[in-house]
């Protein structure tokens, strides 16, 4: 069985186009998770760091919607222009990027950090 370090859920859930709320997948969730992937795949890290699709995260104000697990860290208005930056600073540095943090996330302390990958698993 896959040994991941991090999974990271991408919202791509559908509403209606007139729902007040809106959602991640008219917002470009699915063009997001494909660049993840992508990324993933052309640094040979995605052995040891999943994709997930996501239906509603529930944060339909603040989609493209994207979760990082362990850590818990919720971001927002994520954009295909973004997945880099995730996946350098977060994903293998294991620091947050604070400018697409949602709000109200207590459990980060200022100046969060994490285990940076272990890329030797990747192979």
């Amino acid at each position: 069985m896959p040994s991941f370090q991090r999974h990271v859920f991408v919202c791509i859930n559908e509403r209606a186009a007139d729902h007040p709320k809106g959602c991640c997948k008219a917002k470009g969730g699915v063009e997001v998770r494909d660049a993840l992937k992508k990324e993933l795949k052309a640094r040979g890290i995605s052995k040891i760091v999943r994709a997930n699709n996501s239906g509603c995260l529930d944060q339909c104000e603040h989609g493209v919607s994207v979760v990082v697990y362990p850590e818990q860290v919720w971001y927002g208005h994520v954009t295909v222009d973004d997945i880099p930056e995730i996946v350098d600073k977060h994903l293998v540095g294991g620091e947050v990027v604070d400018r697409l943090l949602q709000p109200d996330q207590p459990h980060l302390a200022d100046n969060a950090s994490f285990p940076k990958l272990d890329t030797s698993k990747a192979k």
